[in-house]
């Protein structure tokens, strides 16, 4: 399985499809935004043209109603790669969800459903209050977190009050990852920033675009509640505000861009710091296709 990660803007998708087509391969997404079929212009999801050049699965295959959490992907994600090798074909996972990646291939926590009473009682908690509770009663857990951070603070704390242990604990057993019983050939993509921030601007001036104000209309049509992972993606807000006459246009341009650009270096800085050091890290513009065919013969299985 090849696994190609990194920033938005930075080529994941280009080299995947380069990939794709010399290795007979099969693309899988694995980036939160565009797993939702509402969003394929504001996500920069594949084009239908790219897609008609190789298979590509997990892609708009959820209602923005659906909330797509790391443990769904994973299972959807397994289920894509037991069927491209059952194919004869490469699986290609691709995109920049760190947590959907380390999910896939670490595991996940086996902590059980927490009590809807104990759930409600946390989170009605004022932060404060909170953040004291879980120094009485997960003092680790305190001590790794910022007495502001809200929901960290409220999962701690409602896992060591409905299980009796720590959530660092449940931690420590992480189960169903892949890691362990797959050939894997990661690639992280880490291009000079400054490359990297003038592409992401680029794209949100084309994600800003008619079709992409209408993606975003319709959207809001459906009156979907605001915490709802398909509201919260970038450009979502930028854009209706726009709509709503809140913002002017170029307003909304200069902040989608600059929250696009603050996405990126989130992402950078993770897929930096996280994933094994063994890991390549290709950290040159990805911008010719010179470059891409050398990437897709490092990370080819021929």
């Amino acid at each position: 399985m090849a696994l190609i990660a990194g920033p938005t803007a930075s080529g994941k998708s280009a080299l995947a499809l380069a990939l794709a087509q010399e290795a007979g391969g099969v693309v899988i997404n694995a980036d939160s935004a565009q797993v939702y079929r509402d969003l394929r212009i504001v996500s920069a999801r594949p084009s239908m043209e790219d897609e008609a050049w190789a298979p590509h699965r997990l892609y708009g295959t959820r209602d923005g109603a659906d909330a797509c959490s790391a443990a769904d992907w994973a299972a959807e994600a397994k289920a894509a790669i037991d069927r491209a090798h059952e194919q004869g074909r490469l699986p290609i996972l691709v995109g920049g969800t760190g947590l959907y990646v380390r999910t896939l291939i670490d595991g996940i926590a086996p902590v059980p459903d927490i009590d809807p009473d104990v759930r409600a009682a946390v989170r009605a908690l004022p932060v404060g209050d909170a953040f004291a509770a879980l120094v009485r009663e997960d003092p680790d857990a305190a001590a790794r977190l910022g007495p502001g951070d809200t929901s960290r603070i409220a999962r701690a704390l409602e896992v060591v009050r409905a299980t009796g242990r720590t959530l660092k604990t449940w931690q420590d057993e992480k189960v169903g990852g892949i890691g362990g019983s797959v050939s894997l050939r990661p690639l992280l993509l880490l291009p000079p920033r400054d490359w990297l921030n003038v592409r992401c601007d680029k794209r949100f001036e084309k994600i800003f675009s008619e079709e992409g104000i209408e993606e975003i209309s319709l959207l809001l049509e459906r009156s979907l509640p605001a915490l709802a992972p398909v509201m919260r993606a970038i450009g979502v807000r930028e854009i209706a505000a726009f709509l709503r006459g809140d913002i002017s246009r170029e307003q909304a341009l200069a902040e989608g861009q600059a929250a696009t650009r603050q996405y990126a270096k989130r992402q950078y800085t993770w897929f930096r710091r996280q994933p094994p050091a063994a890991w390549p890290r290709f950290e040159q513009p990805l911008e010719t296709a010179a470059v891409r065919a050398e990437l897709v013969e490092a990370l080819s299985f021929t």
